[in-house]
C-alpha cells in the first residue's frame, strides 16, 4: 500500500461486559464480548490540526469503553482507491463502526456500506446518507467569521490570504465568511486565495503562504491538515488564523485566534449508540451553538474593541441574530447572489463553489 502507514492504537483479547444486544438494529451485531471500531484518516496524526482533532475522538471511545473496545486506525489515507480497499477491510475483519475522516472518503464509503450493511459507518465531511451511512459536519464558516473579524482589526495593508487544501465547499464557503468577518470592521479589505490541492503538503503551504506575504497580506489564515502556515506567517512578521486547534504556539506571538473542532462528542455517541443497538443513519452539521466550533483564545495584544466584536459575532452567530452570508451578498462579478433581509440557503452553502466580492483568486 503505497504511502500508507497501518497503525492499531490498541488490540484488546477477549473482554467480558459489554452489552451487544442491538434490539433497536437487529442488522447490527457486535462482535462477541467487545465493540470493534475503525478509524481512517487522511493524514498522518501530528501535535495538532485536522486529524489530531479526529484522533481525540478515538482517544475518548478507548478513555470511555476501556478493555471493552477494540479500535484499529489507518493513517495517511487520501487516494479513492486506497480509501476503498481499506473500508472494505476494515468491514469485512469484523468492525461494528467505522468512521472515515474526509471529503474524498466519500465515495469510497459510498461503495462500501451496502455490502456490509450489518456496520455502521460514519463519515465526517460527507453529503450523501445511506441505511448504514451517517455524515457529520461543522459550521466551519462560523469560526471563519469570527477569526475574520479579528483579522479586520489588525490588517493594516486592507489584503489578508487564505490558503486551501482543496478547491471544495468546505473550504471555499469558510474562506468567503473570513472575508465577510473582516469587511464587517473594513469593508475595502480583500482575499488573496491560494489552492493547493493537498491536505497534507507542509514544503507547498509555506511557499503559498510567503508568496501570499509578498503580495501585502499581513494576515494569514490556512484550512490544511499542519501549522505551517501559522508558523511561516509569524517568521515573516504577519499575523494568522490557526485551524482545527490552538496553533498559537506556532505563531510567534502574532496567532490572532484559531477556529477549533471538537468531533469528541459526535464519535463517543455513535461509539454508545452503535453498542446499545439504537444507532441510525443521520445527518449532522453542527457549529458554535453545538459546541462542534469553537474559537481559541485571542491574542492578548488584540486591542478590547477587537476582542468585544469578535466576541460579539460569536454570540450573535450562536443566537441567530447573524448570519455570516447574510445579504446583500455579492460574487467576485459584483452580481447579487443574495438580496438584503435574505440569508443564503443551507444547501446553498453547503455546496458554496463561488467566491464573493473582494476575493482574489480562482476556483479552477
Amino acid at each position: 500500500m503505497t504511502n500508507t502507514t497501518r497503525r492499531e492504537i490498541l488490540k484488546y483479547g477477549a473482554a467480558a461486559g459489554l452489552a451487544t444486544s442491538i434490539a433497536g438494529l437487529p442488522n447490527f451485531a457486535s462482535a462477541a464480548g467487545k465493540l470493534k471500531v475503525g478509524a481512517v484518516y487522511v493524514s498522518p496524526v501530528s501535535e495538532i490540526g485536522w486529524t489530531k482533532q479526529h484522533s481525540l475522538g478515538i482517544e475518548a471511545i478507548k478513555a470511555e469503553f476501556g478493555d471493552k473496545v477494540e479500535l484499529t486506525v489507518i493513517e495517511n489515507i487520501y487516494l479513492p482507491q486506497d480509501a476503498e480497499r481499506i473500508f472494505r477491510e476494515l468491514a469485512s475483519s469484523g468492525n461494528d463502526l467505522v468512521f472515515g475522516t474526509s471529503f474524498s472518503h466519500g465515495t469510497p464509503m459510498q461503495k462500501v456500506a451496502p455490502r456490509f450493511p450489518n456496520v455502521a459507518f460514519e463519515h465526517c465531511s460527507g453529503i450523501k446518507h445511506l441505511k448504514n451511512l451517517g455524515t457529520f459536519e461543522a459550521k466551519y464558516y462560523e469560526g471563519t467569521y469570527v477569526a475574520g473579524v479579528t483579522a479586520g482589526h489588525v490588517s493594516k495593508s486592507a489584503k489578508i490570504g487564505f490558503v486551501g487544501g482543496f478547491p471544495i465547499p468546505d473550504i471555499v464557503g469558510p474562506a468567503n465568511a473570513l472575508l465577510r468577518g473582516a469587511q464587517s470592521v473594513n469593508p475595502d479589505i480583500t482575499c488573496n486565495v491560494i489552492f493547493l490541492n493537498s491536505w497534507f503538503d507542509p514544503g507547498k503551504e509555506k511557499e503559498a503562504t510567503k508568496t501570499l506575504i509578498a503580495q501585502g497580506c499581513d494576515v494569514i489564515c490556512s484550512m490544511t491538515d499542519t501549522a505551517t502556515g501559522v508558523q511561516v506567517a509569524g517568521e515573516n512578521d504577519a499575523w494568522s488564523i490557526g485551524y482545527g486547534g490552538d496553533m498559537s504556539q506556532f505563531g510567534n506571538g502574532k496567532h490572532l485566534t484559531a477556529f477549533t473542532l471538537n468531533w469528541v462528542p459526535i464519535y463517543v455517541k455513535a461509539a454508545k449508540d452503535v453498542a446499545a443497538g439504537t444507532w441510525a443513519t443521520s445527518e449532522r452539521w453542527q457549529g458554535l451553538s453545538d459546541g462542534i466550533v469553537q474559537m481559541s483564545p485571542y491574542n492578548t495584544n488584540l486591542s478590547a474593541e477587537a476582542v468585544a466584536e469578535a466576541e460579539k459575532a460569536r454570540t450573535d452567530i450562536i443566537a441567530g441574530t447573524l448570519h455570516p452570508y447574510a445579504g446583500v451578498l455579492k460574487d467576485q462579478a459584483g452580481t447579487v447572489r443574495v438580496e438584503a433581509g435574505s440569508v443564503l440557503p443551507n444547501g446553498d452553502i453547503r455546496g458554496f463553489n463561488w467566491f464573493v466580492q473582494g476575493m482574489i483568486g480562482n476556483l479552477g
